[in-house]
């Protein structure tokens, strides 16, 4: 399995926030709180996402060479599994982002497994706790407009998005970020359609997210470049869209 190491630093998406709109009305939803950034404020933190073989034992030895590093692990999310093979990501404290390469290579070390990407984060992501406060900020929605806004801005957040939209059949509902043009997301709308496996959130592009609202034409889209959704992320996607589904009818 080849590797593909990318080292960034994420950036903040202020500025993206700047260009999300409703097509309805000008409406702005609540900030979120970010979770509370690590009491080791002079480490470097950074996501290490891992291929690892899915057997006993597998994760513990990564989690050793981390530590032979003076890496502090803070947090393990797995994000997929199958087919014998498992990507966790690790939230992981180490003194200095130059340890970075050699941290990549210890980890390869170890049988079967294989670093996907590392990225130097800011402020930790929990989420457990991101779902939750997405979940709140999209049932505060006081009005349908009011919702897709909310539900493309904090999904955009909480998924780490370069973009997202709402869109039915092809009115734009509301959108954040650059998002491609209006052809571009008709043609990701119907190939959606035309995929069970990825309406599901079984498959689909790796740089794009897709969520179909139950009993609905509304379909969510996040964009991600360089940055792989995978199948936790996409059922987590599909949960927030149905409680926005949820919401409609409360909301008319």
């Amino acid at each position: 399995m080849a590797s593909l190491h990318i080292l960034e630093t994420l950036p903040t998406q202020n500025a993206a926030y700047d260009k999300c709109v409703s097509s309805a009305e000008s409406t702005h939803a609540e900030p979120v709180p970010n979770p509370a950034e690590s009491s080791n404020s002079s480490a470097e933190h950074v996501l290490i996402r891992v291929w690892l073989p899915d057997r006993p034992g597998a994760l513990g030895l990564v989690a050793s060479r981390i530590g032979a590093m003076r890496g502090d692990i803070v947090g393990i999310d797995v994000l997929e599994t199958g087919e014998g093979v498992a990507v966790d990501e690790f939230a992981v404290n180490i003194p200095d982002a130059e340890m970075i390469p050699i941290l990549i290579r210890e980890i390869e070390e170890v049988d079967g497994v294989s670093v996907e990407e590392v990225r130097s984060v800011g402020v930790f992501p929990d989420p457990r706790v991101d779902a939750l406060n997405s979940a709140a900020t999209i049932c505060e929605a006081t009005s349908i407009p009011d919702l897709w806004l909310r539900l493309a801005t904090h999904t955009m957040k909480e998924f780490s998005a370069d973009w997202s939209v709402v869109i039915d059949d092809q009115e734009i509902l509301a959108s954040c970020g650059d998002s491609p043009a209006h052809a571009v997301l008709d043609a990701y709308v119907a190939g959606i359609r035309s995929s069970q496996l990825v309406t599901a959130g079984a498959a689909g592009p790796s740089d794009l997210a897709i969520a179909v609202l139950p009993n609905s034409s509304v379909v969510l889209l996040l964009g991600r470049d360089g940055h792989t959704f995978r199948q936790r992320e996409r059922l987590q996607l599909l949960a927030l869209a149905r409680i926005a589904a949820s919401m409609v009818p409360l909301l008319r």
